[in-house]
């Protein structure tokens, strides 16, 4: 677990075992799967971890919630090594409320059958979602690069949660040229779907000043 800011805590994890992402882009340096757990009066977890690592991952969640419950879980990027942990957190805090889209729902039901969810909530673009201090603003950027794909600011500490739009290849302890790594991944991955990451980032333009912008995938720089 890593400090981000006082109430932000990193809970994701490193691969070190893959040597393809998505069976075509060497990473010699592995990659990350990040997490974050946002506590407050109530606690958010975002997003999950490849499903090799979901107990690794539901293990460091442990020591940042310090014996509380999460209240949510959000889901911003259905791929699986976003999503492949949902069941099981489902199982482990099945008080908690799934937090996602319309899109993100049909996707967890086709996906992973989607009957284990207890308690979800739909959001749509522009919606909130007040945690107490922190209020979560769901900004929709839909096929960055899947059709399911929402960004979430947070207001308060006014961090940028960018699902895969600002990814990096590497783990978060690998020792190489990060914006070399950086940009593989840009025109790897994202430059597909250039024109639509446009919206969203007018979207977002109308938020507070980002302090800091997280990734779901590689290191932060």
């Amino acid at each position: 677990m890593t400090n981000i800011t006082e109430d932000i805590k990193y809970i994701g994890v490193n691969d070190r075992e893959i040597d393809l992402f998505e069976g075509q882009y060497e990473v010699p340096n592995g990659m990350a799967y990040n997490s974050y757990a946002i506590l407050d009066e109530k606690v958010a977890v975002m997003d999950t971890v490849d499903r090799h690592f979901t107990a690794e991952w539901l293990k460091n969640l442990e020591p940042a919630l310090a014996g509380r419950q999460p209240d949510y879980l959000i889901v911003q990027h259905m791929e699986p090594d976003h999503s492949a942990g949902i069941a099981e957190f489902s199982a482990a805090y099945p008080d908690a409320v799934i937090v996602g889209n319309d899109k993100t729902f049909t996707m967890i039901k086709n996906f992973y059958g989607g009957d284990f969810i207890k308690n979800s909530l739909s959001v749509k673009n522009g919606d909130t979602l007040s945690l107490g201090e922190h209020e979560l603003n769901f900004v929709f950027a839909p096929m960055v690069h899947w059709p399911e794909v929402m960004m979430t600011y947070d207001a308060k500490d006014k961090v940028f949660f960018s699902a895969d739009a600002f990814g990096k290849f590497g783990a978060l302890d690998a020792d190489e040229d990060w914006a070399c790594e950086a940009r593989r991944y840009y025109f790897g991955i994202v430059v597909t779907y250039f024109c639509n990451a446009f919206p969203a980032f007018a979207a977002s333009s109308g938020l507070s000043p980002f302090a800091i912008v997280f990734f779901v995938q590689g290191s932060a720089r």
